[in-house]
C-alpha cells in the first residue's frame, strides 16, 4: 500500500531508506516521496508546527520568503486578490504581499481552517514551503488550479531536489513532516499536464501562469 505516486498516481521504485523512513521515487513524475506509513500523525505534525517561529517583524524571515514575493510581485495588481495557503501559525507572506495593493487571504488547516476560501476565485495564490507536507499533493494541487482565475499565478516555493543533493545528508528531508520532495523535472511534468506556463527561480520558486 501507498506505493503509487501521490501527485500521478505512476508506479514507483525505492530510492532511499534510513531509520526514520523509506523514500520511493515517481518513474512517471520524477516526485521523491515518504509512503504513508512513516507518516506523522495529524497531532504529532500539527506539534511540529506549532514549535515554528514564524513573525512578520522578523527580517531574516521576510529575507527568506521574499524568494517568493518577488517574481511574484509582477503580477499583482492592485485590487486583485490572493491566497495565502498553508499559511502557517504566524502569517507574514500575507502581510509582505499586502504592500503591492492586493487583498489578501488565508487558508491552513491547522490554524486557518476556513474551507470558504474554496468557493473564491484568486489571481494569485501563493504556496510557501507547503508542498513538501503534502499527503495527497495531486488533490490539493487540483482545487488550488480550480480556484485560480484565467490568467493568474499559482506560486510554490519548495526545496527541489537535484543531482547535487546528497540525499542521505540532505537536511530538507530530516524534517519527517516532510514527506514529498519535487524536482524542476516534476514541476515542468506539473505545467504540462496542467496546460500553464512555468518560470523557475533559483532550485526553490516555481510559478504555473493559467492560461
Amino acid at each position: 500500500m501507498g506505493k503509487n505516486c501521490p501527485l500521478c498516481s505512476a508506479d514507483s521504485k525505492p530510492y532511499y531508506q534510513d531509520s526514520a523512513a523509506e523514500y520511493l521515487h515517481c518513474t512517471r513524475c520524477d516526485l521523491v516521496f515518504v509512503p504513508p506509513l512513516f507518516h506523522l500523525s495529524a497531532d504529532e505534525e500539527k506539534k511540529r508546527y506549532d514549535q515554528h517561529q514564524n513573525n512578520p517583524n522578523d527580517q531574516r524571515y521576510r529575507q527568506f520568503l521574499a524568494q517568493l514575493v518577488t517574481p511574484v510581485s509582477k503580477y499583482i495588481k492592485p485590487g486583485s486578490k490572493g491566497l495565502d495557503f498553508g499559511s502557517g501559525p504566524g502569517p507574514t507572506l500575507s502581510v509582505m504581499l499586502t504592500k503591492y495593493g492586493c487583498q489578501m487571504d488565508l487558508f491552513d488547516k491547522f490554524y486557518a481552517n476556513n474551507l470558504a476560501v474554496f468557493n473564491n476565485k484568486y489571481d494569485f495564490i501563493c504556496a510557501t514551503e507547503v508542498v513538501e507536507h503534502l499527503n495527497n499533493p495531486k488533490f490539493e494541487l487540483q482545487r488550488l488550479l480550480e480556484i485560480l482565475k484565467s490568467g493568474g499565478v499559482l506560486a510554490l516555493m519548495t526545496q527541489m531536489i537535484n543531482e547535487k543533493v546528497e540525499f542521505s545528508s540532505w537536511y530538507y528531508k530530516n524534517d519527517p513532516t516532510h514527506i514529498c520532495f519535487f524536482s524542476k523535472q516534476t514541476m515542468r511534468y506539473l505545467a504540462k499536464i496542467y496546460g500553464t506556463k512555468l518560470e523557475l527561480y533559483g532550485d526553490n520558486v516555481a510559478l504555473f501562469i493559467k492560461d
